[in-house]
């Protein structure tokens, strides 16, 4: 069922509460594949009713950005969620979503200073504002994330946490090609041979892993590792590599003592990709 009205949309999911269902939450701004299918999937299974939003949030996009480009196909998106079983896709349009006159923002300082956030201004204020609002609407039990952008999920779990909203966040595993390119909506925008070159994420990922394996400790010797793998790649422009604290998201300096994240922003071409692990001592 597609719904573009907040109107209705709560008053769905007033009915399904009058009933004693659970509510699950997919958040996504369309152009859905394998990654997206894995939340939604995951999502019916653990709850009686599913919900996923398709909108282009404008207000998370910065001037230069691909907000106008970003690839819509409701009609496809559509038939995927139906596929999977989502009972209602929420696609409001940003009129619906946004006043005129608009004056209340949420940020969340601190873990949007850092990373993405320090090269996007305002990327988080937007997605915290929107993910809000729609957890306002939506009202759900429990709303899930991929873990591709680790950032966002911490985002999300801090506000979440802060402001009290009543809500369990679900982070799950990131979902990939076969050759190891994490699933993207941005890979549409790579030609054949920027497509290959987008493999120097993973590769130099899995490079950080085989240094920690191996027991390295020295955050900077890893981080120099991943930084020459991608350095191999002349279609590669970094944006940033770096290795930190999984839940304060800031940057580890000496030693490493307990479980890391290792996140990783570069633009192959044009196209700005991401991508993490996660590594546990």
């Amino acid at each position: 069922m597609l719904v573009k009205s907040i109107v209705e949309m709560r008053k769905i999911v007033k009915g399904w509460r009058r009933e004693g269902h659970t509510v699950g939450y997919v958040p996504t701004m369309g152009a859905l594949h394998e990654g997206h299918q894995s939340l939604m999937e995951r999502a019916v299974t653990e709850n009686d009713r599913t919900v996923a939003s398709v909108f282009v949030n404008p207000i998370q996009f910065g001037p230069n950005e691909d907000f106008d480009a970003y690839p819509r196909d409701l009609e496809k998106d559509m038939a995927l969620c139906e596929k999977v079983g989502i009972d209602v896709v929420f696609a409001p349009e940003a009129g619906t979503m946004y006043f005129s006159d608009k004056a209340a923002t949420v940020r969340i300082s601190g873990l949007t200073d850092v990373l993405c956030g320090s090269k996007r201004p305002g990327h988080f204020d937007g997605v915290c504002t929107v993910v809000s609002k729609f957890f306002n609407i939506i009202t759900p039990d429990k709303a899930y994330f991929g873990q591709k952008d680790a950032q966002q999920v911490a985002v999300i779990k801090r506000m979440v946490r802060d402001l009290n909203f009543d809500v369990e966040v679900v982070p799950c595993s990131i979902i990939r090609e076969g050759d190891g390119l994490a699933k993207s909506s941005r890979n549409a925008y790579l030609s054949a041979k920027e497509r290959q070159a987008a493999l120097v994420l993973s590769k130099s990922l899995q490079m950080a892993k085989e240094v920690l394996d191996k027991g390295e400790r020295d955050a900077s010797l890893v981080k120099g590792a991943m930084l020459s793998c991608i350095h191999q790649e002349p279609l590669a422009k970094i944006d940033y590599a770096e290795v930190v604290d999984s839940e304060n998201l800031q940057s580890i300096q000496g030693k490493i003592t307990k479980s890391v994240l290792i996140p990783i922003a570069v633009y192959i071409g044009k196209t700005r990709l991401i991508d993490n692990i996660i590594y546990t001592i």
